[in-house]
């Protein structure tokens, strides 16, 4: 009934509950998120929802003391993460003057302290500072009796410190969504992502939330590899913990990162040619490997394919400041087309490293007039186009520790040039192939075709009323 409809009143809750202040509050949490998530929330419903979680945080930052409250680190994660939600849909949802009543915008014009972008970036910092989470994560780095000391005597208690750690990870997707990408890696400067045992790992979601925006972040400053490897690291979770996932009842929100991340991963290793993890690279192979192809033959074909991955598999941008409601007509340029705009700039200089490297791969040497004659440009344009592939191929790549932005400048590509007078020569250094993950991955299959054979035949032996064998034990 309800995933249809929303849920009953708080007012008529709070009757049942003897008008507990603190279980409406988080109910009232619940009540809108899944109103936002099933229905169509009004713009009353949207202003309600904004001040119940000014209640809930100013009821967690302003007590005397910690709070002695204990909530899963499932539902912190999910209030956190809701939060910024709501502040997105709320901005994207007053840009569309042209489709809000004079109502509606007096009551947003007379109201701009809902949901504003100072508001909500104030939550965030003042539950990292409250928690203490950026000390401990230093203090962590010399130890566990170190991080407890520096924890405090809010910081020491679940309720705060998942709540300020988990406003790290948020901060990371509102600057990624205001379009600031430096100050997104700079944010998780004391976070280990090379900790498998890290706090981000303790919810799934939160996982996956945090390899997505770095990566895109990568992306986004043009630092395809560190992206490629930011996505492969958490798609090979993903696949390998996908049974987990459906019986968690996390599948359809990993899902849809996964996929959007596949996509993403897609433009990377097309924009910037690598070799990446056997299994993630079969099912990317299965899902883009005509767009990857038609992206390396670069042109105007490319930049639009590009351009519908990026549509797709991107956040959703924002605008800090509200429009103009005194002129509700006036044309307000999307986010998402300008950071699309961003982002090609960047990847149109990047299209001539797949375009050369599909040519160069076949040969040794190659007289430059006849690879000009095969493009079909001039000598001097290629040349050009020569010049910018030995600029573009090397790239700062991340080479682990705190600095996220930090890294050395290394070669992306397993290929590399010399261009003596009119002569090109090619060296290409081949990486041999990985047996193991071959024989593992496909040993697995065999195993699970075995399991559903075995399956079938116990089913049918069943069926037909005779006695099902015992089972053989196996060496």
């Amino acid at each position: 009934y309800y995933a249809k409809a929303s849920w009953p009143e708080p007012q008529f809750v709070a009757a049942l509950v003897g008008d507990d202040g603190l279980f409406l509050t988080l109910y009232r949490e619940l009540y809108y998120r899944h109103m936002y998530s099933q229905l169509h929330p009004t713009l009353e419903a949207r202003f309600r929802s904004f001040e119940n979680y000014c209640d809930l945080f100013n009821y967690i930052l302003n007590s005397d003391g910690p709070l002695e409250l204990e909530l899963p680190n499932q539902w912190l994660w999910d209030i956190v993460d809701e939060f910024i939600y709501q502040f997105q849909s709320f901005c994207t949802h007053r840009s569309w003057l042209n489709k809000r009543s004079a109502e509606e915008i007096e009551l947003l014009k007379a109201n701009p302290q809902v949901w504003n972008t100072y508001s909500v970036l104030n939550v965030l910092y003042s539950l990292i500072q409250k928690s203490s989470i950026t000390q401990q994560l230093v203090a962590a780095q010399d130890g566990a009796d170190a991080a407890a000391l520096a924890a405090g005597e809010f910081g020491a208690r679940p309720l705060y410190k998942m709540l300020g750690y988990f406003s790290i990870v948020g901060l990371v997707r509102v600057h990624c969504m205001l379009g600031d990408y430096t100050l997104a890696l700079q944010t998780l400067e004391n976070v280990d992502l090379n900790n498998s045992r890290g706090l981000f790992t303790r919810v799934t979601a939160c996982h996956v939330t945090v390899y997505y925006y770095v990566g895109f972040a990568y992306m986004m400053l043009g630092r395809y590899a560190d992206a490629t490897q930011a996505f492969v690291h958490i798609l090979t979770f993903v696949a390998r913990t996908k049974h987990y996932h459906q019986r968690a009842g996390q599948f359809d929100s990993v899902n849809k990162k996964a996929e959007q991340m596949y996509a993403l991963l897609a433009s990377c290793v097309s924009l910037c040619p690598t070799r990446v993890d056997e299994m993630v690279h079969s099912a990317l192979r299965e899902k883009y490997a005509d767009q990857q192809h038609k992206v390396q033959r670069g042109g105007d074909e490319a930049v639009e394919i590009l351009s519908e991955l990026f549509r797709f598999a991107s956040p959703k941008f924002i605008t800090p400041n509200p429009p103009n409601y005194d002129a509700p007509e006036e044309t307000v340029v999307e986010p998402q087309d300008f950071q699309l705009k961003v982002f090609l700039r960047e990847a149109k200089l990047q299209l001539v490293v797949p375009m050369l490297r599909s040519f160069l791969k076949l040969y040794t040497t190659m007289d430059l007039a006849q690879l000009a004659a095969v493009l079909d440009v001039g000598a001097d344009e290629l040349r050009t186009q020569l010049m910018v592939y030995k600029l573009r191929y090397r790239q700062v790549k991340w080479a682990g520790g705190a600095d996220l932005l930090g890294g050395e400048v290394v070669p992306t590509t397993d290929l590399d040039f010399a261009l003596q007078q009119d002569m090109i020569f090619i060296a290409e250094s081949r990486v041999g192939r990985r047996y193991a993950d071959w024989f593992i991955r496909n040993t697995n299959k065999m195993q699970d075709l075995i399991n559903s054979l075995e399956t079938r035949q116990k089913n049918f032996i069943a069926g037909v009323g005779k006695p099902e064998p015992a089972a053989e034990t196996k060496a």
